[in-house]
């Protein structure tokens, strides 16, 4: 079944930091409405976006900053960075009980991620995605919200099969859905590797368009996803003949382009899709940027208005469904088990035929 439970005690990314500025930012996690802002030294902030007076939400207008404080902008409570009450309207004393939630924030490879759940996240980190913010690489980014439960987009995104289909024209050939995965999973650290190779494949324009091949390439596609919130796709494209990557791990004969997805359940049946791809070549072309920012942009997009349209379906069929499962399914079960297992609830998925 599709996981729609949330794992909580677990590090989720609220926003890109440049979303993050001067301007209140509210964005609900795990049914949680959260408040984002800086403060005047640049330090990121995240607490509950809710006065504690009248719940008004803190990050819509008339609410607004005042230096390192947040003024409601119903009747004037403000607060601190650190959430405690410091004035109320008509009265000298604040009430000892007039302070929101604060999260936890590290801000990190580009992401500004918070901790969502009841204990504090001790010495645990978020998952890393240094490419986004490393020399060497340019990125484009955006992100999208998602009418569907966050385990449909974790499913969408661990079988890459889909692309011959659903995209078709942008990143998908034939080659994509006839070539047979791997699956790993380190049960450790909480991973699941998927990887499709193949040797001879059509180059589709998303990257015909950005690195000028002309002919057909080796294309590589190698899934890393931590769950609960983060993906990666390594994807390696070059010129069907070139050499392999050397045993020193250089590769200089290819084309790289790290694909980035954030996964942040906001509601039960609402998702923040954040998405990124960070690319080794082109560095200062602006045309590839721009080409590379409005390809991805349409291919998520595609995904969005499919798996929307799956919320949909799964809202009104019976409990019992029973779903089939396939081999290219091997990484979105094991996905859909740590989960599970993440969030309280573990269950045995159904094997594949």
């Amino acid at each position: 079944m599709i996981v729609a439970e949330f794992a909580r005690d677990q590090w989720y990314v609220a926003a890109f930091s440049h979303e993050v500025g001067r301007r209140q930012l509210g964005r609900t996690i795990l049914d949680e409405p959260v408040l984002l802002y800086r403060t005047e030294d640049g330090q990121a902030v995240a607490m509950a976006d809710r006065c504690v007076h009248r719940r008004f939400p803190l990050s819509e207008s008339p609410s607004h900053l005042v230096g390192d404080k947040v003024v409601c902008g119903y009747h004037g409570f403000t607060y601190g960075p650190d959430g405690v009450c410091v004035a109320v309207p008509a009265q000298q004393r604040v009430p000892r009980t007039a302070r929101l939630r604060t999260y936890p924030v590290v801000e990190q490879d580009s992401f500004v991620w918070v901790w969502i759940g009841d204990r504090e996240p001790g010495g645990t980190l978020p998952p890393r995605a240094p490419w986004l913010a490393q020399s060497g690489y340019t990125t484009v980014c955006g992100m999208e919200p998602l009418n569907a439960r966050y385990g449909l987009l974790v499913d969408n995104l661990l079988d890459l099969s889909h692309e011959t289909y659903l995209h078709g024209g942008y990143i998908g050939t034939p080659e994509v859905a006839e070539t047979p995965i791997t699956t790993e999973v380190d049960e450790e650290a909480g991973v699941v590797y998927v990887s499709r190779h193949m040797a001879d494949a059509a180059c589709p324009p998303f990257y015909a368009e950005s690195t000028g091949i002309k002919g057909r390439i080796t294309r590589w596609q190698d899934i890393e996803y931590h769950p609960p919130c983060l993906y990666l796709l390594h994807s390696r494209v070059a010129p069907v003949g070139s050499p392999l990557p050397a045993a020193d791990g250089t590769d200089p004969h290819a084309f790289h382009v790290e694909v980035v997805y954030a996964i942040t359940p906001s509601t039960g049946n609402t998702t923040y899709d954040f998405w990124a791809v960070a690319r080794d070549f082109a560095l200062d072309d602006e045309k590839v940027s721009d080409f590379l920012r409005e390809s991805n942009r349409t291919v998520v997009l595609q995904d969005v208005t499919a798996l929307n349209t799956l919320e949909q379906v799964l809202a009104r069929e019976p409990d019992r469904y029973q779903e089939l499962s396939v081999n290219i399914d091997t990484g979105g079960l094991a996905a859909r088990r740590l989960l599970a297992k993440m969030a309280g609830t573990p269950r045995t998925e159904p094997a594949v035929r």
